[in-house]
């Protein structure tokens, strides 16, 4: 096994598109995203990375084979559902990194690579002149019937990064659970880091 992680932004992120986007689909499946999206939509977000200033995905690699990625991107480059809730709040936008999603295999886990992501954004961050870097994460409820027995949250290793689980700064992100036929709101909540 020979693990490297290639940060990239804009063009050369374009051979890897299709790979990034089969592996959001494996790895959100589980819980607690429980994602029954499409490659066809997967590539159309990805292009977002491709497209965005300032953006950057952190490649996993195993081999040649695709097995974990990060991603960031400035605040003010995000959705309107992402940015509203900094919006009201003692934050200024134009200092914060959104850190977007981190996949892994589960068999990478446990590796240090999950440490190596937020190294990796942390110092984008500081190349930017940003002074914040904040996340969401999906909130279920504890008694979801999806929830695996052996399920544990990430909510520790978040904390011990420095991140604190910020109550008052939600927002709600749609898309359509593995037993559900449409998309459906689900709530998000905000994790923030002043680096």
């Amino acid at each position: 096994m020979s693990l490297t992680l290639t940060p990239l932004d804009g063009p050369g992120l374009q051979p890897y598109i299709a790979d990034l986007a089969r592996l959001r689909l494996k790895v959100f499946r589980d819980f607690p995203y429980l994602y029954a999206g499409s490659a066809e939509y997967e590539e159309r977000y990805l292009q977002t990375y491709l497209d965005a200033p300032d953006s950057l995905v952190v490649v996993a690699r195993d081999g040649a084979e695709v097995v974990g990625a990060s991603t960031a991107l400035p605040l003010v480059q995000e959705t309107p559902e992402i940015q509203a809730p900094f919006q009201a709040s003692e934050f200024i936008s134009e200092d914060i990194l959104y850190l977007g999603e981190s996949v892994l295999l589960p068999e990478y886990r446990g590796r240090g690579l999950g440490h190596a992501f937020f190294d990796h954004r942390e110092a984008h961050a500081r190349r930017l002149g940003l002074k914040v870097t904040a996340f969401c994460a999906v909130q279920r409820p504890s008694d979801h019937p999806r929830r695996p027995a052996s399920y544990r949250p990430l909510n520790a290793f978040w904390a011990a990064r420095g991140y604190t689980e910020r109550p008052d700064l939600t927002t709600t992100l749609s898309w359509q659970d593995l037993d559900e036929d449409h998309e459906t709101p689900k709530p998000m909540r905000f994790w923030v880091r002043r680096i």
